[in-house]
């Protein structure tokens, strides 16, 4: 079976429930504890974790689709396939359309995400995301947050630009450099396109599934939000037009806090390469940490 014409999600079983009861026994009594506790009550169904109402969203793009084409949603977990059984039995009792699942025994399961063509991967395994953005893949450690999704079925996703969708190198100018230097290289540069980041591909497999429905009907939306503005918003542009990428809604904040702006545009999901800037806008949206780039580097 091919699952070429699908956007393939990978999710880790931390953000799909809510194992925090489980995994401090784990922390504090080992493995055996862990394994023993999760067996005793893998008939009692887990709450929700930060990526389960996404997922429920995601997956009702299916609906509208052929078979063949939509939306897989991939498990990889540090569970045994034993320990396990509460996460597929949750899995059925919230009605997920989930089939694939990789049990690594406790080992780190983003050796799968090639294997399995994931455009994406969602962990709260800092070292996991690491490694899968390395080999190539979209990847985002999940932070916490109380805030809910928007309430329509429209899946809104936002990006920060440079060292996410774009590479890192106007970034790395303005950490060593600043702002004058930064803006001085963007003009001289407004032509050149950028060069893709971690998150291109990913963009681009959304932009393939909106083009499964009519123009201004699909029910994903993309939005930029950047701390950029102009004139250094004219090569992000010209780069993205370079890509043959439709970005929905586009905002340049000129350094503005960007919680409230993804609260208006009522993401689902937000994804920036700085700390700082997740943990701001974790407080209004879910959020996922992208440690790629030069803010990343130790």
């Amino acid at each position: 079976m091919n699952l070429a014409d699908k956007l393939i999600i990978a999710i880790s079983s931390r953000v799909l429930f809510d194992l925090r009861e489980s995994h401090e026994i784990y922390e504090k009594q080992g493995i055996a504890a862990y394994s023993e506790y999760q067996i005793a009550h893998e008939e009692e169904v887990l709450r929700p974790g930060e990526a389960l109402p996404l997922v429920q969203k995601l997956l009702r793009i299916n609906e509208s689709l052929p078979a063949g084409k939509g939306v897989e949603i991939v498990l990889l977990s540090r569970n045994s396939a034993d320990t396990g059984l509460r996460i597929f039995n949750s899995i059925e009792h919230y009605g997920l359309d989930i089939s694939r699942a990789a049990f690594c025994g406790g080992r780190s399961p983003y050796r799968y995400v090639g294997a399995f063509g994931c455009d994406l991967f969602l962990s709260t395994h800092a070292d996991d995301v690491r490694s899968a953005l390395e080999h190539g893949v979209a990847a985002a450690t999940l932070l916490p947050s109380s805030q809910t999704l928007n309430d329509t079925d429209e899946v809104r996703f936002a990006f920060d630009g440079d060292a996410v969708l774009f590479s890192d190198e106007a970034e790395r100018i303005f950490q060593e450099q600043g702002l004058e230097a930064f803006a001085a290289s963007e003009k001289a540069a407004a032509r050149r396109p950028l060069s893709g980041g971690p998150f291109k591909n990913f963009l681009l497999a959304l932009h393939r599934l909106q083009a499964e429905f009519p123009p201004g009907t699909g029910p994903i939306r993309t939005a930029l939000v950047t701390a950029r503005s102009a004139p250094a918003h004219q090569r992000v542009v010209l780069t993205l037009r370079d890509w043959n990428i439709r970005i929905d809604e586009s905002l340049f904040l000129g350094g503005l806090e960007k919680g409230e702006f993804l609260r208006a545009y009522g993401a689902d999901v937000f994804f920036d390469d700085q700390q700082r800037h997740c943990d701001s806008a974790s407080g209004h949206v879910a959020t996922g940490h992208v440690p790629h780039g030069v803010t990343n580097r130790a």
